[in-house]
């Protein structure tokens, strides 16, 4: 008999990628989604599941006890990807980050912890480390987050430890490192390097663009969860690792050398406050697991600049809406900040 599992913030990016690849690779399992909607869930994203029946859609926020505790049955596995992610909204809001991603994960794991739950795996973030200037962080090592955003991710983990230790529920911690691939929102970095240079527009930069990050394609962070949801010791967290290091200005350039567009496009704008240099982790204990990345960097860069070329129909009428947004964060963040 197969597993039930109920995925909060399956609309989203890395979510959805899980939904789609676990009902594919998983048959006798049924999946339930939860998700508020909100800009950057999109139901879209989950179009190729949408006749599965072993899938169904929720929509409704995790921070909703009455409906979270009715759809948390006894033995379910809990997947959550649920969270207000992106680092500059949380810089300019960040009581959003605090209300998603502590009271909707407390709100959770108190469901699982009456319920009787057969695990609870919180997706967090290599950001929890904060600023690594050299080598990598292990698991071990203490939090450091620098952010709105990683500061409401680190509080998570650490109720989460707390559940597994004061109560005895089964938890597993995952802190990938930066995704890529289809379907991403187009706030993030590479969406955002695509969408600009495709229309030949200025494509804003933080400071002088040298800043460090690990890339991970999605599809292999979804298998690194697959493992950890089956071979993953309760009460510890796993680190996960594209081992993909690159300076954002670097990333910048290979993008718009495979759109044949010009590196002068690249513009710098003012630093955000508190951006961390550089972030690495120590996947040591996920490879003992058995799980290495399955996509080479170039080619999955490559695959995910192609995907958004031929799609533009899903993420133009996103971007559109956005459009106010992005003119406050790269245009206007001095003033926002100072009010």
């Amino acid at each position: 008999m197969g597993r039930r599992l109920l995925v909060t913030g399956g609309a989203g990016f890395i979510g959805s990628a899980f939904v789609r690849n676990h009902l594919r690779d998983y048959p006798d399992d049924t999946i339930v989604v939860l998700d508020k909607l909100t800009y950057a869930g999109n139901l879209a994203n989950l179009a190729p599941v949408a006749e599965n029946p072993r899938y169904r859609f929720v929509r409704g926020d995790i921070a909703d006890a009455a409906l979270v505790r009715e759809l948390v049955r006894p033995g379910d596995v809990i997947v959550n990807f649920a969270a207000e992610t992106h680092v500059d909204r949380s810089i300019l809001d960040p009581g959003s980050f605090i209300e998603t991603d502590v009271k909707g994960t407390y709100v959770l794991l108190e469901a699982a912890r009456q319920a009787g739950a057969a695990l609870f795996c919180q997706i967090s973030t290599d950001e929890v480390y904060g600023d690594v200037p050299e080598g990598a962080a292990r698991e071990t090592d203490p939090l450091a987050p620098r952010s709105p955003y990683a500061a409401s991710k680190a509080s998570a983990e650490l109720l989460v430890r707390a559940y597994h230790i004061t109560y005895g529920l089964p938890t597993v911690i995952t802190r990938a490192s930066n995704n890529f691939g289809p379907y991403q929102f187009p706030e993030k970095f590479l969406p955002v390097v695509i969408a600009s240079a495709l229309d030949d527009r200025p494509i804003p930069l933080y400071g002088d663009g040298r800043q460090r990050r690990d890339w991970l394609y999605v599809d292999d962070h979804c298998a690194a969860l697959e493992l950890v949801l089956e071979r993953g010791e309760p009460g510890t967290a796993y680190n996960i690792g594209g081992g993909n290091e690159r300076e954002n200005r670097a990333l910048a350039e290979q993008v718009l050398d495979l759109l044949g567009k010009p590196r002068s496009l690249i513009q710098s704008v003012p630093d955000r406050p508190g951006h961390d240099r550089r972030y690495a982790v120590d996947s040591s204990r996920i490879h003992a697991l058995g799980w290495r990345p399955a996509h080479a960097f170039d080619a999955a860069l490559a695959a995910t600049v192609r995907w958004y070329v031929e799609h533009q129909a899903w993420w133009r009428p996103l971007l559109q809406r956005q459009q106010a947004y992005f003119r406050q964060n790269y245009e206007n963040r001095e003033r926002l900040l100072r009010r």
